[in-house]
């Protein structure tokens, strides 16, 4: 089944609780959590008040993507009832490896993420100790950018994959993510579709997660 992440870091934050509840109403399957720290990437966006904050507020689940350095330093922060994935960067870990163990050790599933320029072939040696890979489509920092179309190819590329090697991770994509390339991103083989202003710039944010979601499952 093909889910819709709608992140946050394009809500409108003097209304957080009411764009969240509009995509959970919508159908939404997770809230995706961007969070920047101006060094790994160039922007800062919040940190974990921003999220636990949403707390009891929403039943979706949290998909925490951390765009930051050093992730070993602050995972727990991240971890809730309602969190279920935490994904750290390849580039931004020494030990990988160490770093995936850590979040599976908080009870949280593991996710790792590369950027568009880092070759597909860097992760192999992760891939079985993962619960998910996330494919950036545009290069992290800042929202309302075009998908790279080479993202596409990776995602293709990693399913295929996944299917030889028996593997069950699941494959995200963000950065890009809109209304009329949805369906191309969905039948590239992504199983989670993150999707920032195109939704929450919507003049009807429910209304847009609903078409999204008819899109990706054609």
């Amino acid at each position: 089944m093909k889910q819709l992440a709608p992140s946050i870091l394009s809500a409108d934050f003097s209304r957080l609780g009411k764009d969240v509840a509009d995509i959970e109403a919508g159908g939404a399957h997770f809230v995706h959590v961007d969070v920047m720290d101006g060094h790994f990437v160039p922007n800062i966006s919040f940190g974990a008040a921003v999220m636990k904050s949403l707390e009891g507020k929403t039943k979706l689940p949290f998909d925490v993507h951390l765009m930051i350095e050093e992730p070993d330093r602050y995972l727990e922060e991240f971890v809730t009832p309602q969190t279920e994935y935490i994904t750290v960067h390849q580039e931004a870990c020494v030990h990988l490896h160490r770093t995936v163990q850590h979040i599976r050790d908080t009870g949280v599933k593991a996710g790792v993420s590369i950027n568009p320029a880092t070759p597909l072939n860097t992760l192999e040696s992760i891939l079985p100790d993962v619960d998910l890979v996330l494919i950036m489509s545009v290069n992290p920092g800042f929202g309302g950018q075009k998908l790279i179309p080479s993202a596409l190819d990776k995602i293709r590329r990693l399913a295929e994959y996944r299917d030889r090697a028996g593997l069950a991770f699941a494959i995200e994509i963000d950065g890009g993510v809109t209304l009329d390339n949805i369906r191309m991103v969905a039948d590239a083989g992504t199983d989670i579709i993150v999707a920032g202003s195109a939704v929450f710039g919507a003049e009807k944010i429910r209304g847009r997660v609903r078409e999204m979601i008819k899109e990706m499952e054609k």
